[in-house]
C-alpha cells in the first residue's frame, strides 16, 4: 500500500478531441524502438469500439469474489493496427497520376471510429473519452504478472514495471481490464504510462496534462484537501473512476459528460426533457453514482445562472491554469534528501527500479562501482571514463 496515491481528473465535458495530449505523450515517450503502435495516451470516440478494440470485452480485472478474472491479449493487427505512413513521396511532383494511400492495408488503428458514435441523424450523439493507465490501488497487471516485475511506488502510488524483471510473458497485458499495458517486440518486455514521473519529481504535470489545450485534466494527490482533485472526486462526488465493476479502484477520474441537447422529433422541434446521451451508457462506464454527479453538476450551474458563487464551476473552469496541478515537488526532495542526495541529486529519480531493477543481483566491479549482473563491469568500463584511450 502506498504512502500516497497521485491521481488525475478529466473533465469530459470540455474535451474537444484535438488529440494534442496524445500527440505530447507520443513525441515523448513513444515514437520509436518498438513503441510507434502503443498508444499511453489516447482519446477515444464514445460509443465506439476504442483502442485497442473493444477492450472493455477482453476481459481481465476482478470478479466480485475478488479473483482475478481470465482476459485475452489483443492480437496486433486486428485490435491494435499495425502503424502505417502514405505515399507522400510518390505523391509530390506527380499528383495527377497518383492517389494518396497507405503504405499496408490497415484492418484497425487508434481513432478509427473517430466521431461515428451511435444514433440517427438529427439524434446522433458521441463524445470523447481520454484514456491513460488508471495507476489502480489494486492492479490487474501487478495481480497477473508471475515474475513480480510489476509494482506501485510507495511514495506515490504510480505503477511502474521492473524491466529487469520483465520477460514479456503478457499476463499484465490479459490482467488489466483497461488494456493500457503494451508489449514491446523489440525488448520483449511490458511498458505502459509512467505517469510522467521524472516530470512529476521536478513539480511538473504530466506532458498530456500540460499540453492539453481545453483545461480537462487536474493531477494531484488524494489526500490534499486544498487540491482540485480531492474536491472534484471526495468534496463535490463529480469526479468518477472509469469502470468501476472491474475492481481495480482506478485513481484515473472523469467528470461525466452532461447530456447535451434535447432530441428531436420527426417534424424538427425539441423534445422537452429528452436525453440525447442514453444515461444508461454513462452508467455503464462510471457506475450508478452518474446520477448524483450529473446531477450537482446542473444545480451548481444553476447557481452560477442565479449570480450565486459556485466553488466547483470555479474549479472545472480553471481560470488558472497552475492551479490545476499541486504536485509538491518539496515532497521529493523530502524523500531524495533523507536517502542521502544532496544538490542537484534531489534530481535524481526517487525510484530508480523502472530504470534498472529491484531484484536484479549486483556485483562488485573495477573502482569499487557496483553494477547489475546483467550488465557485466568490463562492458560499462568506457562508458565510465575507464576505458582505453
Amino acid at each position: 500500500m502506498s504512502k500516497r496515491q497521485l491521481a488525475m481528473v478529466m473533465d469530459l465535458n470540455k474535451c474537444i478531441g484535438c488529440q494534442t495530449c496524445t500527440v505530447a505523450c507520443k513525441t515523448q515517450w513513444t515514437n520509436r524502438n518498438g513503441r510507434e503502435y502503443m498508444y499511453w495516451n489516447n482519446v477515444e470516440t464514445h460509443p465506439g469500439a476504442g483502442y485497442p478494440r473493444n477492450w472493455m470485452e477482453a476481459g481481465g480485472g476482478f470478479d466480485e469474489n475478488g479473483n482475478l478474472r481470465d482476459g485475452i491479449v489483443p492480437d496486433m493487427v486486428l485490435d491494435y493496427g499495425v502503424p502505417w505512413d502514405y505515399n507522400h513521396d510518390e505523391l509530390f511532383g506527380n499528383a495527377e497520376d497518383t492517389v494518396l494511400s497507405p503504405n499496408t492495408d490497415p484492418v484497425w488503428g487508434p481513432n478509427w471510429d473517430e466521431d461515428v458514435g451511435a444514433g440517427e441523424f438529427p439524434n446522433s450523439y458521441y463524445f470523447y473519452l481520454p484514456r491513460i493507465c488508471n495507476h489502480c490501488s489494486n492492479p490487474g497487471c501487478l495481480a497477473a504478472c508471475p515474475r513480480e516485475a510489476i509494482f506501485k511506488r510507495e511514495q506515490d502510488g504510480i505503477v511502474l514495471v521492473d524491466l529487469e524483471r520483465c520477460q514479456g510473458y503478457r499476463y499484465c497485458i490479459a490482467g488489466c481490464p483497461y488494456k493500457k499495458i503494451y508489449f514491446n517486440p523489440k525488448l520483449s518486455k511490458s511498458e505502459k504510462c509512467i505517469f510522467c514521473f521524472p516530470r512529476i519529481e521536478r513539480g511538473l504535470p504530466p506532458a498530456c496534462a500540460h499540453q492539453c489545450v481545453g483545461r480537462i485534466r487536474f493531477v494531484g494527490f488524494l489526500d490534499d484537501e486544498d487540491s482540485q482533485v480531492y474536491k472534484l472526486v471526495h468534496k463535490y462526488k463529480v469526479a468518477l473512476p472509469l469502470r468501476p465493476d472491474f475492481g481495480t479502484q482506478p485513481n484515473v477520474y472523469y467528470v461525466p459528460p452532461l447530456s447535451g441537447p434535447p432530441k428531436f422529433d420527426e417534424n424538427g422541434k425539441p423534445i422537452e426533457g429528452s436525453e440525447r446521451i442514453p444515461i444508461e451508457y454513462l452508467e455503464l462506464l462510471f457506475g450508478k453514482e452518474v446520477h448524483q454527479a450529473l446531477k450537482t453538476l446542473k444545480e451548481e450551474m444553476e447557481k452560477r445562472k442565479r449570480g450565486e458563487p459556485s466553488e466547483l464551476m470555479d474549479i472545472l473552469i480553471a481560470y488558472n491554469h497552475a492551479d490545476m496541478f499541486r504536485l509538491d515537488a518539496n515532497y521529493y526532495q523530502k524523500i531524495a534528501a533523507e536517502e542521502g542526495l544532496k544538490g542537484t541529486e534531489y534530481f535524481k529519480l526517487v525510484d530508480t527500479r523502472y530504470v534498472q531493477g529491484a531484484n536484479t543481483p549486483k556485483v562488485e566491479g573495477v573502482y569499487g562501482i557496483k553494477y547489475f549482473a546483467t550488465q557485466p563491469a568490463e562492458n560499462k568500463l568506457s562508458s565510465e571514463g575507464h576505458g582505453e584511450g
